[in-house]
């Protein structure tokens, strides 16, 4: 076996490759003619992951050097609804690039409960991207949201938690002047009718 598995999150994705991390993302970032630009954010898969959902066997004879010598970039193994079928504990280090192929590796790392706070902004990524204001702490959030007796649910989420500064504890009357997001006042209104 001489490749690599990610796990695509923009967009979602089971791929195979003969690049490293780094090169790779520089490679789905810069890319190709068949896509030509933009940000990826992907998880380096263990090479022990296997399951029936998705043609290992195929991976095996498709993710071969190139007749010219050159290295296999990329073997789809899936392009929907991957990240249901990875199993969180064959999920190693988070890439993030950026549109230019710059690459940032994001090590594995026990998460760490802060101190209480009301108020939420979470930026959905995969398999939805909804942004949600939420009086949920991450992991009741991530809980309820993959919760298959509520209504509206994925089977599984990856999500970031936004900052808020002050509006975390006063929505209506904290500074919010270094805070990036459009519509703040939508945002305020939001955040306000969580309390």
């Amino acid at each position: 076996m001489n490749y690599y598995l990610y796990l695509s999150l923009i967009p979602e994705a089971l791929i195979g490759s003969m690049l490293p991390p780094h090169e790779f993302g520089m490679y789905f970032a810069v890319g190709t003619r068949k896509r030509t630009r933009g940000e990826a954010i992907f998880f380096h898969v263990d090479s022990s992951f296997k399951s029936k959902d998705f043609p290992f066997d195929s991976l095996e004879k498709r993710c071969v050097p190139n007749s010219n010598g050159d290295p296999k970039r990329s073997v789809y193994l899936s392009i929907y609804r991957a990240l249901e079928h990875v199993p969180v504990r064959y999920l190693k280090e988070l890439y993030l690039v950026t549109d230019d192929g710059r690459v940032l590796e994001i090590g594995q790392s026990e998460y760490k409960v802060k101190p209480v706070q009301e108020l939420h902004l979470y930026q959905e990524l995969s398999p939805v991207n909804p942004l949600i204001a939420s009086n949920l702490d991450p992991i009741t959030f991530c809980r309820t949201i993959t919760d298959k007796n509520h209504v509206v649910h994925v089977p599984k989420v990856v999500f970031v938690e936004l900052l808020l500064g002050g509006l975390a504890e006063n929505p209506k009357q904290a500074s919010a002047y270094n805070l990036p997001y459009k519509n703040l006042d939508h945002l305020r209104d939001c955040l306000n009718s969580l309390l």
